[in-house]
């Protein structure tokens, strides 16, 4: 008798934490970004414009991308995958140059920007005598 409660106990709890344990995050499919063939772009991450032209004397190219909550309830969060993976390709956070939504990332003397928001966010590519 005790065995079939243990059993009737037991059963759907192990079913549930096996289930909770395999329902691991997918891992994001990763492209190139139209501006800079060595930065990566969230595969789902829909193109909406490049911006060869800017009032800001610092920017040498820009494109800006949708992607569904990249940062989360407006653009509070940090995309932590996203920014490993830049790290992965060999970009290195300029940490002391982080303003707000924006940070900075240099890799082989290329400087760019990140600006990120709840749905959308921006690639800048920096002049190199770019102030910042």
């Amino acid at each position: 008798m005790y065995k079939y409660l243990l059993t009737f106990i037991w059963l759907p709890l192990i079913l549930f934490t096996s289930g909770c344990t395999s329902s691991t995050q997918v891992e994001q499919e990763y492209g190139i970004s139209s501006i800079n063939a060595e930065i990566p772009v969230p595969k789902n991450a829909k193109e909406i414009e490049v911006t060869t032209t800017s009032s800001n004397p610092n920017i040498k190219i820009g494109v800006k991308y949708e992607l569904d909550n990249i940062g989360g309830e407006q653009g509070l969060y940090r995309p932590d995958s996203y920014f490993n993976k830049l790290e992965d390709a060999g970009w290195v956070e300029l940490e002391d140059k982080r303003l707000g939504h924006v940070q900075f990332f240099e890799k082989e003397g290329t400087v760019i920007a990140i600006e990120i928001h709840e749905d959308t966010f921006d690639i800048h590519e920096m002049n190199k005598d770019a102030k910042y």
